[in-house]
Parts: structure tokens; C-alpha cells; sequence
């Protein structure tokens, strides 16, 4: 039996999570190529999550109410590349 799936962006997804997760980076690593980074107890201070969906989590930011996503690589966990949603 063959499932369809109701998320169409999951191919696009799961590529994602092997790229990401294929080349974790340290912290200063991620801020050169992305800005800002948050690990977990940061990213709960600036945000509310509302959802994940590796490698991004849908967030909310707390200073201001927009939303937006976030990227997030397995290890070392950090979230970074905040993307507002338009």
C-alpha cells in the first residue's frame, strides 16, 4: 500500500536535514555564514516554537509577535538562519 504524503515540501526536507547534518558546525561557524545562533535555552528566550519539521522549526518571536522559521542542525544542536515569514 502506498501512502501519499501531505507534506510537500518533505523531499525538499529530508535533503536539507543530510546537507545540514552532514556538515555540522560549531557555533562560530554558524555565525559567519548565518548571523545570529541560539541554542536551545537562547532560542527560548527570543522565540516561542510552534512546530518542527527537521530541519526547521516554525517559531514565534517573542519581542515583537512575527513569525517566522528557524534552521536547526542534530549536533551540536544550535538553531540559526531566522527567516521571517512574509
Amino acid at each position: 500500500m502506498k501512502t501519499t504524503s501531505i507534506d510537500s515540501a518533505e523531499d525538499i526536507r529530508r535533503a536539507l536535514v543530510i546537507h545540514i547534518n552532514a556538515q555540522s558546525a560549531e557555533r562560530a561557524d554558524l555565525e559567519v555564514q548565518y548571523g545570529r545562533v541560539w541554542n536551545a535555552a537562547e532560542l527560548a528566550i527570543d522565540f516561542e516554537v510552534l512546530g518542527f519539521a527537521a530541519p526547521v522549526a516554525v517559531v514565534k518571536q517573542k519581542s515583537d509577535n512575527k513569525l517566522g522559521s528557524v534552521l536547526f542542525q542534530h549536533w551540536p544542536r544550535y538553531y540559526f538562519a531566522f527567516q521571517e515569514d512574509l
